[in-house]
């Protein structure tokens, strides 16, 4: 799958090594590896799959995109196109504690 991000911190946090955007270590790893999983899946119905991501469709106004789970403590929010449009969109991350 394709990977797009809304902000371009979000570019430069997957691909800058020293660049940390503020988060600490562990969840720049995390944050790596997901995108990694992300760009070697067919489709969403692989990160179904892997119960351990807590792929899960958000609520209210926030409808139109998911989470996927970084650790115990952080998630970043994504939103993946439709049908042949393999895209997916990474929108933040958050700490919903």
């Amino acid at each position: 799958m394709k990977v797009e991000f809304k902000e371009s911190a979000f570019d430069r946090l997957e691909t800058d090594g020293k660049f940390t955007a503020g988060f600490t270590a562990g969840v720049v790893s995390a944050y790596r590896k997901r995108l990694q999983m992300i760009r070697a899946a067919t489709d969403e119905r692989d990160f179904y799959n892997l119960k351990s991501l807590h792929f899960e469709k958000l609520k209210g106004n926030r409808s139109q995109q998911y989470s996927m789970r970084l650790n115990d403590q952080w998630r970043f929010e994504l939103h993946h196109g439709k049908g042949q449009d393999k895209v997916v969109y990474v929108f933040g991350i958050e700490d919903y504690h």
